[in-house]
């Protein structure tokens, strides 16, 4: 009796196995929201002290989001919302990140961001190059920026926090503007 039912256990269990669902390959927006909420929250509203660093202007890519026709994110889209959440990762990964915000949101956040770049790295071969490779230089070059204002003004509490200021405008257009 025991060899009969491990064996129909066995059997159901390598049946689940091979009929579960396969996971979509898209980004999920509802994580999308949760990295702007943390990111927002972290720091609280902008500080005063650090108004003077804000006259930065950074160039915002739009380009790099936008979409043609009907309002579905196009697969170079999602690949250019991917490549976001790479360099978010990417300045997020350095050690000299401000004390001043709240630890456990920004853990969160760090984790979240990844999260969404392991779930969503199944985009990478899908994507219309023609169309992609303009987003990306378009990109690359406001994370450039980005990645200078932080290395310009070493790493300070108000640097970071108009890097989070812009991030926060560029998640927040994503949420916008792509479905």
């Amino acid at each position: 009796m025991a060899h009969q039912t491990i064996t129909w256990m066995s059997a159901f269990l390598c049946l689940a196995q091979v009929c579960s669902m396969p996971m979509p390959c898209q980004l999920q927006r509802h994580l999308v929201g949760t990295t702007h909420s943390l990111l927002r929250d972290m720091g609280g509203n902008f500080p005063l002290e650090c108004l003077q660093d804000n006259k930065v202007f950074i160039v915002f890519p739009a380009t790099a989001f936008s979409t043609s026709g009907p309002p579905r994110l196009s697969s170079s889209g999602a690949k250019a919302i991917y490549e976001t959440l790479k360099n978010i990762d990417s300045l997020f990964g350095t050690e000299d990140l401000p004390t001043m915000w709240d630890q456990q949101k920004l853990e969160y956040f760090q984790n979240i961001i990844y999260r969404q770049m392991e779930e969503s790295k199944c985009m990478i071969g899908s994507v219309d190059t023609r169309d992609y490779l303009v987003r990306a230089k378009v990109l690359n070059t406001y994370f450039r920026n980005i990645a200078a204002v932080l290395k310009e003004k070493n790493f300070s509490y108000c640097a970071w926090e108009v890097v989070r200021k812009e991030l926060l405008y560029t998640l927040d257009f994503i949420l916008k503007h792509n479905s």
